[in-house]
């Protein structure tokens, strides 16, 4: 089983470039962010003539996610994080796909720090994580994929001072990071490849893709009872080289099938 996640930013405008990935790599699962599409212009029908059936959140002109699954319709459990009733933004969708509970996330930016964007993207964090210490507690096979908006550790960001006071760097993004990992959550491609840059943005500014100027953003956690299934993890970098492409790579694991009981 094939889960990616996949910073799609603008799913109609790239709407070529991710159904060209999705029939190169055929994933079963994908998590997209930032649809930049509301509901009624989210383009179901493509997928679905590509083979791919979905649920979504979506939001005019900003955030937006979705969890698209081949074949299968993934049976949507929540559209919005937990914890802040008046959170309106497309940024949290759940689903159970083909025997794993799929949560597809696009974490707040957080700049400029210090301010309120910063200490709306730490409360944002702080109710993913009670979500999925809850996950967790309910012993289910689970994947929490996005885009996290955290760079984890000084390896996972091209040698650079540029960056210092950005929110995506800060001790306390990363400490957040941190603690889904001390909750028993595992980075899933960190898991596979221990050391040395597995980038999945380059910004489009300062010609950072052509001098592999990248920063690793997007994750895929695996709950225990989903790691001992892990068997590879990777990021497909070709598609952040294609024309109109994405500001990001599909990150993605592949995990064990679990023999069916006679």
């Amino acid at each position: 089983m094939k889960i990616a996640t996949y910073n799609i930013n603008g799913i109609n405008r790239r709407l070529p470039n991710l159904l060209g990935w999705l029939e190169q790599a055929a994933p079963d699962v994908v998590c997209l962010q930032e649809l930049k599409a509301p509901p009624t212009q989210f383009p179901a029908q493509a997928l679905r003539d590509a083979g791919y059936e979905a649920v979504w959140q979506g939001q005019r002109s900003w955030n937006g996610v979705a969890i698209l699954s081949r074949g299968v319709l993934p049976v949507c459990t929540r559209r919005a994080l937990p914890g802040d009733e008046a959170d309106r933004e497309a940024r949290y969708i759940e689903a159970a796909v083909q025997g794993v509970l799929v949560a597809c996330l696009y974490l707040p930016n957080g700049n400029p720090q210090p301010g309120p964007k910063f200490d709306a993207k730490l409360a944002w964090f702080r109710r993913l994580n009670a979500h999925a210490r809850t996950l967790l507690e309910a012993a289910v096979p689970a994947v929490l994929a996005g885009d996290f908006n955290v760079v984890p550790e000084p390896q996972d960001i091209y040698p650079t001072r540029s960056w210092d006071r950005d929110a995506l760097v800060q001790p306390e993004s990363r400490a957040a990071f941190a603690g889904l990992l001390a909750q028993g959550w595992v980075d899933a491609l960190r898991r596979k490849h221990p050391t040395g840059p597995l980038f999945t943005f380059w910004d489009y500014k300062r010609n950072r893709w052509a001098r592999d100027a990248g920063l690793r953003l997007d994750h895929i956690l695996l709950s225990p009872e989903l790691a001992p299934r892990l068997s590879a993890a990777g990021v497909d970098r070709a598609a952040r080289g294609a024309e109109g492409a994405s500001d990001h790579a599909p990150a993605w694991v592949t995990l064990r099938r679990v023999a069916r009981r006679a």
